[in-house]
């Protein structure tokens, strides 16, 4: 009797499971979009030992228990595994995000073309979005539109709550869709404008001459560090030095970072063999990065920063000022020492940003929060467009380099801000 119930209890079972349907035993694709950027994560991550605090495992196991049918469900579920790691760099980026951000790194962007900044207060209701300067031949530059004009809101949605990113991002876009714009130029009165989305270059390398009490000086303003911004710092470099270059003003202000790749490149074009700076990952294994022998430049210059510098342009502001190549003019720099990968996730077009390492200047700063105090603090208020007519910190930075050049020196000026 016993082998014959066996044996029915067995039967049961089998036709049971086959009746199961076929999600109880695959994942659809939306939920393995979620394992897949939860692993992702797992393995790369520069701080494992977050993982534990958090209850990672526990995380995956409860993003699975709600359902998740479509891309959208996906989004939301790896935005609520990411959100309790508390590093704001490591992130998913929905397909238009993914886009725009690979777009930029590759030295264009498809929007309307307005670079934004902060005026007033940072922390304060009183701080206000307003445009730094629409970028050249931009929808935004053919409207009209003039540093100073206050951003108020994005198709109806107020810019104070969505923030410095938040609006920027609304404002990117395919090409060949509308935004509606509420803006008030400084004085005036608000107004709407609606703007048609294109691609639009960045122009991430400018450079020119500028006269500095008899003296010709070099300009060159790196806004972002892209693809080409290499081999653009090169012809500028060569460029400006056939014009007679006597110093050179580097102005890295408002440069959010970009690829380190870049950064690097152009620090090695201006260091001869010193070191630019050292990276951490999640093993606890250091690779310092260094500077080939030779130069590109090797003149007296002096490198503007703000706020606003962040990341790879904190890498280069950072080994300058170490390696006592260039002092550092301005205001104290953002503090972003992390270092973040971008992962593609499919052919949905999503991605996620990876913060995979930590880094140090070459004296040992860890600068994460902190920034890098310039070496000379210029005073207020901040020019809002860098390079721009008025722009009294460029004439300070050229006063200070053309001083240098008034003592009979051309070698590079001494940098005081490095740290023991």
């Amino acid at each position: 009797m016993a082998p014959l119930l066996a044996a029915l209890f067995s039967s049961l079972l089998t036709a049971a499971l086959l009746l199961q349907p076929a999600a109880a035993w695959a994942l659809n694709d939306a939920q393995q979009l979620v394992v897949e950027s939860w692993r992702l994560v797992n393995q790369s991550y520069v701080d494992p030992a977050r993982f534990e605090a958090i209850g990672w495992k526990r995380l995956r196991q409860k993003a699975l228990e709600h359902p998740i049918q479509t891309s959208s469900d996906a989004y939301d579920a790896i935005e609520a595994l990411l959100t309790p790691i508390g590093d704001p760099y490591t992130r998913l980026l929905r397909p238009a995000e993914y886009a725009s951000l690979r777009s930029n790194t590759q030295g264009s962007v498809s929007g309307v073309g307005l670079q934004l900044g902060l005026s007033g207060s940072a922390t304060g209701s009183d701080a206000a979005i307003v445009v730094i300067a629409p970028l050249e031949d931009s929808p935004a530059d053919e409207a009209g539109i003039t540093s100073g004009t206050a951003v108020l809101r994005v198709d109806g949605l107020e810019t104070q709550t969505l923030g410095l990113e938040g609006t920027a991002a609304r404002l990117r876009g395919a090409a060949g869709t509308r935004v509606l714009l509420t803006l008030q130029s400084p004085g005036g009165r608000p107004r709407e404008l609606e703007l048609q989305r294109r691609t639009v270059d960045l122009h991430p390398v400018r450079h020119r001459l500028i006269e500095a009490r008899g003296h010709r000086l070099g300009y060159l303003r790196i806004s972002q560090f892209a693809e080409p911004v290499p081999q653009q710092v090169q012809e500028a470099l060569e460029q400006l030095q056939r014009d007679g270059a006597e110093g050179l003003v580097l102005d890295l202000r408002n440069n959010s970072g970009g690829l380190v790749a870049a950064g690097l490149a152009v620090a090695d074009a201006l260091l001869d063999g010193e070191p630019i700076v050292e990276t951490r990952n999640r093993e606890g294994f250091a690779d310092a990065q260094q500077a080939h022998r030779g130069l590109l430049y090797g003149g007296p210059m002096v490198t503007l920063v703000n706020s606003g510098t962040a990341s790879a342009s904190e890498i280069l502001a950072g080994a300058l000022q170490d390696d006592g190549r260039s002092p550092l003019l301005g205001s104290r720099t953002f503090g972003k020492g992390l270092i973040q990968t971008l992962i593609g996730l499919g052919s949905d077009g999503s991605g996620l940003a990876v913060t995979v390492a930590r880094y140090v200047t070459p004296s040992g700063r860890d600068i994460q929060n902190l920034g890098i105090e310039p070496d000379r603090l210029l005073p207020g208020p901040e020019p809002l467009d860098p390079g721009g007519a008025g722009d009294h910190w460029l004439e300070a930075a050229a006063a200070e380099l053309a001083s240098h050049l008034d003592g009979g020196s051309r070698e590079p000026i001494s940098a005081s801000g490095k740290a023991g």
